[in-house]
């Protein structure tokens, strides 16, 4: 995507800054006197030996009009409209008539509703009524391609988009990805738009942004701040990495994007954390470069599809890395591998720690979900594994997520199997043969209480089953006590143990210091 406008001439101007340099030997420190705005870095001459003593301050010009006029245009208002349902009585005033022998506007009959009173079978009606939403969209291309939110739009049933000028404009649906809250329109009528491109580079912390949108219907609206920080996880979906910024965002902003200095978009408002429902300085954008993937596809196919290796992965802490002799806590742990997955048929096993995708190194799993998410199904995928204590290179080819996955559940067994339980002391724990505790078929050791005063008392509960240990099968006390004193003769810290509960499976790096 491309731009004929996506920079700005250099407006720094050097009298101001020098008039700067004079008002601050003057002993004059404010800016709003100078009629600038700090560009929030200070430069210094490398030269001087005095340079931290004589610090000059970068100015940014004190007006974004220049910026604003250029991209405004490209900015447009998205209403939807929705059908609705909602209860009517026989005499077609809201909601069921839920006392005949009172009047439908009497007072009781509208409480009783407002609290949730069900009224007699077959007396509520429905009936249709439509609704209006808002939000906010910018064209990438003068052809009439628009680009939103998700959520602005995934419930119309009509789509209509405000040019800045005015003019409304009948648009398509063409694609939406609920996972990254994105969605692509087209403008079915024909003519050329005004359009903005999206960034090539992230922004930096600290760097200024601008913010142009429809908040509470008031299309053309514009608002500045700084990235406040990059790589946010909201808890909105597994593929989070937002920008925070600190324009001011409402409701009504949703889909509109958020521009550098240059006039490039680097992101798409989305979401806002707020007490109150209204702007409080914390808003998060999705970053251009997910747009980006994200609106290619969706222009080609309408739909958005992501790679899949078949794997539950989870963080490695710096327990578990010196448990598995890691020299930094960093990648993702295989906690479990989807039977009949691509990461099984690769030959990836639960206790590999994941360190890189295509040579890419991944921190952890969100990033290790964004790199095989952003590789297209069916591509042949390198990924460099930590397995017994050194570096494997393993080849994948990529799948595609099923539409319904589902782990099998042990029954568990009612037979009192107390008898055969046997404390560990030294680990805080009271263990169980599984086969004993859950099902005589479950393999692994049960775990039927925990001390609260011991180190394992953080880290376990109660029905949690230890399958292995340092990647060895363990399924009697036994098995436990050697696979612990192995670790502490070959100098482990921490030892590694993989527990399941329910479906849920994660890795457990109990330290043998405190255990």
């Amino acid at each position: 995507m491309s731009n004929s406008h996506s920079s700005l001439p250099d407006t720094a101007r050097p009298g101001l800054i020098a008039r700067h340099k004079r008002a601050l030997a003057a002993g004059v420190f404010g800016l709003a006197a100078l009629g600038v705005v700090a560009a929030g870095g200070i430069a210094f001459n490398p030269s001087s030996p005095a340079r931290a003593e004589n610090p000059i301050v970068m100015m940014q010009p004190g007006s974004f009009a220049d910026v604003i006029e250029k991209v405004k245009p490209a900015v447009v208002s998205v209403k939807v409209k929705t059908q609705e349902r909602r209860m009517m009585s026989d005499d077609g005033s809201d909601g069921p008539n839920l006392f005949p022998g009172l009047p439908p506007d009497h007072p009781m009959q509208r409480w009783f509703r407002q609290f949730g009173f069900n009224a007699p079978d077959g007396v509520p009606q429905q009936r249709g009524r439509q609704g209006l939403s808002q939000g906010s969209g910018f064209f990438i291309s003068s052809d009439g391609y628009v680009v939103t939110n998700n959520h602005v739009v995934e419930k119309g049933t009509e789509v209509d988009v405000v040019t800045d000028d005015g003019k409304t404009y009948t648009a398509k649906v063409i694609g939406t990805d609920p996972k990254t809250d994105l969605a692509l329109l087209k403008v079915q009528d024909g003519g050329s738009f005004p359009f903005v491109s999206l960034g090539a580079s992230a922004p930096r912390v600290g760097d200024w942004v601008l913010a142009v949108g429809n908040p509470f219907g008031l299309g053309g609206t514009v608002t500045a701040g700084i990235v406040s920080a990059r790589g946010r996880d909201i808890g909105a979906g597994p593929y989070d990495d937002f920008l925070q910024i600190d324009a001011a965002v409402n409701k009504g902003n949703s889909g509109g994007p958020t521009f550098d200095l240059k006039g490039n978009v680097i992101g798409v408002n989305t979401a806002i954390f707020s007490p109150s429902g209204g702007n409080v300085g914390i808003a998060f954008a999705i970053p251009a470069e997910t747009v980006e993937k994200v609106v290619a596809q969706l222009k080609a196919d309408g739909a958005v599809t992501r790679g899949w290796i078949g794997v539950q992965i989870q963080p490695v802490s710096p327990e578990i890395a010196d448990s598995l002799g890691l020299k930094k806590a960093e990648g993702a742990i295989v906690a479990d591998v989807t039977a009949g997955g691509p990461a099984e048929g690769a030959g990836i096993r639960s206790g590999d720690t994941i360190l890189a995708v295509n040579g890419e190194a991944v921190a952890g799993p969100r990033e290790l979900a964004r790199a095989i998410a952003a590789i297209k199904p069916g591509t042949a995928t390198t990924l460099t594994l930590w397995r017994n204590g050194g570096e494997e290179k393993v080849t994948v080819d990529l799948g595609t997520l099923p539409a319904d996955m589902k782990k099998a559940e042990a029954t568990p067994d009612p037979k009192d199997s107390a008898d055969e339980a046997t404390s560990l002391a030294m680990l805080g724990l009271k263990l169980a043969p599984a086969s004993r505790v859950v099902d005589r078929s479950a393999k692994g050791v049960a775990v039927i209480d925990v001390d609260p005063a011991s180190s394992a008392a953080e880290r376990f509960r109660e029905g949690d089953v230890i399958v292995d240990i340092a990647g060895k099968p363990v399924n009697t006390i036994a098995d436990v006590t050697g696979a612990i004193a192995k670790s502490r003769a070959d100098g482990r810290k921490s030892v590694l143990m993989r527990v399941v509960n329910g479906e849920d499976m994660r890795f457990v790096a109990l330290p043998l210091g405190n255990a």
